[in-house]
């Protein structure tokens, strides 16, 4: 970093201190440093425990797995650097928690994308970076400015240098054509689509494959892996027209539940996932590819510092 870059600090919580430490490496800055207690009821107590008054402060944690725990963290650790005089807070969200909600899809459901965005903003956030939002439409919910970074040139990169032959990139919904033409472009390979009339994996047939795939390599892209039922529909529907390898790709790796020991046992090829979000510290297997984005959030964060202080 510059001279000019001297008063930046890193934080890190709990849900990804290894992405943040790195970010941090990259940056060529030590990672400034905070505690997180309990008191005996569960309640959370965050201290900063050096001076960051007038400094740019950028706070990384992503809303995942214990989403709602990490999400007290991050508000109550915005609240104590905006009472400690940080010059900004800056939010580094490589997943952004409850994207899935973002509209009404019945008469009395909440809208919870937007509640985290008044959270932020209330508790004092000056900006938000964040990674692949399930609807760019979330970046209306703020008025505070918000940068959206995309992971999938990571990922096409990585699929770039396996050379593959005859590939397919295939969108597993019509939401999900645009992600999937941004890969095709890249790689200067075709793409296919996945019409489904329902999303139960008992009901296969009901899913027809748009696009050329028969004998091809098939590179399945999404934002997320959640269960993994959707991917392996899709993959058996991928066999079923004659593709001869299924790679995933997806920014997000969610994986609740079974979903890991689920994805080890099919045929899936390999799948491929950023580490937005910490996997859990188990052997996952060598069918599964975690990238780093810290890369493109350290560069995101050099360029914000550039606009600060330009």
């Amino acid at each position: 970093m510059k001279d000019r870059d001297s008063n930046i600090k890193v934080f890190a919580l709990n849900s990804n201190p290894e992405l943040a430490q790195e970010i941090a490496d990259l940056l060529g800055i030590k990672m400034s440093t905070n505690s997180i207690k309990r008191f005996s009821d569960g309640e959370i107590q965050m201290n900063i425990e050096e001076s960051i008054r007038g400094c740019d402060t950028y706070l990384v944690q992503s809303i995942a797995r214990s989403g709602n725990e990490y999400m007290m963290e991050l508000l109550i650790m915005i609240d104590a650097l905006k009472r400690a005089s940080a010059n900004t807070i800056n939010v580094v969200l490589p997943y952004y928690g409850y994207a899935r909600q973002d509209r009404k899809l019945g008469a009395r459901q909440p809208i919870t994308a937007k509640l985290i965005a008044d959270l932020l903003e209330t508790a004092g956030a000056t900006r938000v970076i964040t990674i692949d939002l399930h609807s760019s439409s979330i970046e209306g919910f703020f008025d505070i400015p918000v940068d959206q970074l995309s992971g999938i040139q990571t990922l096409s990169a990585y699929f770039k240098e396996k050379n593959l032959s005859d590939v397919v990139v295939v969108a597993p919904d019509n939401s999900g054509a645009l992600r999937a033409r941004k890969m095709a472009s890249f790689l200067d390979v075709p793409i296919a689509f996945m019409d489904r009339r329902t999303f139960n994996p008992e009901e296969p047939k009901t899913v027809n494959v748009i696009g050329d795939v028969e004998g091809k390599t098939a590179i399945i892209i999404d934002d997320m892996v959640d269960t993994g039922e959707n991917l392996l529909l899709t993959t058996n529907v991928l066999i079923e027209h004659g593709v001869k390898e299924v790679y995933g790709c997806f920014t997000h790796a969610v994986l609740s539940g079974s979903s890991i020991e689920k994805i080890a046992r099919s045929i899936i090829k390999e799948l491929v996932v950023t580490n937005t979000i910490a996997l859990p510290e188990t052997n996952y297997g060598e069918k599964i590819k975690v990238l780093s984005i810290a890369p493109l959030l350290t560069e995101a964060i050099e360029r914000t510092q550039n606009k600060f202080h330009s």
